[in-house]
């Protein structure tokens, strides 16, 4: 494929998602996402937003991959993680049934500043990891189709997404959003029917395939995120910010219409992987590589400009939520200024962590999602059942989440690894979720008796 065309292409993304960021900015609209007019997103809106945000590049990817080595059963895993729809959904309109406007309301309410600061610091972590994942998948492209030109690549995708988005803040990320994803079902849609149209696809082949490394540990993974799945939308604010800027009817239904959208983009982008597995290629350049010998060019490109318009979507949701996260829970002036601020520090430390690398797109999503578990004890008892929930158990659930992301990140370490299952990487994973949510649920569970 002619990198020519790709850049023209995506460049004119670019320029549509600039020309539908508002015109002028301001402080309801940067922090709240409100319109020109005051008013909260439409439903249909907010839908949008809420999908383009989650299948980012790096969502579609490990949906790919997964796909490639454990087959149907590696991509179900992945798309698993997008019942979070549903369980977001539940909490969001939990917590503003109690008079919440936001996670962090209900929990320093009940656990201060202490309880605010764990949480804030997971979801920070969280939107980091999102800024610099999704570059590195740009990186990956352009290094593909122009070899060398990644590193170039990622520095002008990170200063113009900045660009407009810190022009509008959420209110441009809403309404970006909105283009960004009807540009992503077209093109994608193109794709896929061109995947399922051609004489060697085989629905019953992709649908039963084990991969290239067999189903087991793609079952596992499966297991891993059903336990993940209740606190890994309470530790994204991108879509937890999503869930307080419209009437509850609205944020209900949009949940409800995200969830079965982004289930189906993911199931189907990972029908890719399986097929490149099905087809026997070869593992290339986290998949991209393998996308382009396998797939004639013009497929290849729609693929690409999918991955690329996930990614640019994802990245100014990111950096807005980031503003809100540091302006609003941190006690920053709510000025514009302010809030551009903390936009081009996340961009610049995002970028900045590409070029230490990372061993595999899923180890993010992994950590991450480990590290949220202590909020399922916390939400479970405290939200759902009504009972108070001591701080030493608030903490001690904290503790065991992050030792519990540390550990799966540092696995190799020798120092790590004697103390660990003797086990396959998702093995060992789902043993380290067990152990958190058991411990979470114990202390929590033991405060609330206690009180």
């Amino acid at each position: 494929m002619h990198p020519v065309i790709l850049i023209v292409v995506f460049g004119f993304i670019i320029a549509a998602s600039l020309l539908a960021a508002p015109r002028r900015a301001s402080v309801e609209g940067f922090f709240g996402g409100q319109g020109a007019q005051g008013r909260a997103p439409g439903l249909w809106v907010l839908v949008l937003s809420q999908v383009t945000t989650w299948i980012f590049a790096r969502s579609l990817m490990n949906a790919a991959i997964l796909g490639y080595y454990y087959g149907i059963a590696g991509t179900l895993a992945y798309a698993c993680y997008y019942a979070s729809f549903l369980t977001g959904g539940f909490i969001v309109d939990r917590l503003r049934e109690s008079g919440a406007v936001s996670v962090q309301d209900w929990l320093g309410a009940r656990f201060g500043g202490v309880g605010n600061g764990c949480y804030n610091f997971v979801i920070a972590l969280r939107l980091l990891s999102e800024v610099f994942a999704n570059l590195v998948v740009v990186g990956l492209i352009f290094n593909a189709v122009l070899e060398g030109s990644g590193t170039t690549a990622i520095w002008i995708v990170a200063l113009l997404g900045l660009a407009y988005s810190a022009w509008g803040g959420l209110s441009a990320a809403l309404r970006t959003d909105v283009v960004q994803m009807l540009v992503f079902l077209m093109v994608f849609g193109v794709a896929f029917v061109a995947l399922v149209t051609a004489p060697s696809f085989d629905l019953v082949a992709v649908i039963t395939a084990q991969g290239t490394a067999g189903s087991y540990n793609g079952w596992i993974l499966l297991a891993v995120a059903a336990l993940q799945v209740f606190s890994y939308p309470a530790h994204d604010p991108v879509m937890m910010d999503r869930g307080f800027i419209a009437d509850r009817a609205t944020t209900r239904a949009s949940f409800l219409h995200a969830f079965w959208i982004s289930t189906l983009c993911i199931i189907g982008f990972g029908f890719f992987g399986i097929q490149a597995a099905l087809a026997g290629a070869t593992y290339e350049g986290e998949l991209i590589g393998t996308w382009d010998t396998m797939f004639p060019s013009w497929v290849f490109m729609l693929l690409m400009i999918s991955l690329l318009v996930s990614a640019l979507s994802t990245l100014d949701s990111a950096l807005s939520s980031a503003a809100r996260l540091v302006v609003e829970e941190g006690g920053l002036p709510r000025t514009l200024l302010a809030g551009r601020l903390v936009m081009v520090v996340f961009m610049l430390v995002g970028t900045l962590l590409t070029l230490w690398g990372n061993a595999t797109l899923f180890d993010a999503v992994a950590v991450s999602g480990t590290a949220s578990m202590f909020l399922t004890p916390v939400l479970v008892v405290g939200l759902v059942l009504g009972r108070p929930v001591a701080l030493w158990a608030y903490l001690v659930a904290f503790g065991a989440a992050m030792a519990g992301a540390f550990i799966y990140f540092a696995r190799d370490w020798n120092i790590v690894t004697p103390w660990l299952y003797e086990g396959h990487k998702y093995e060992q994973l789902l043993v380290i979720c067990i152990v958190v949510l058991v411990t979470g649920f114990a202390a929590v569970l033991a405060g609330a008796l206690r009180r």
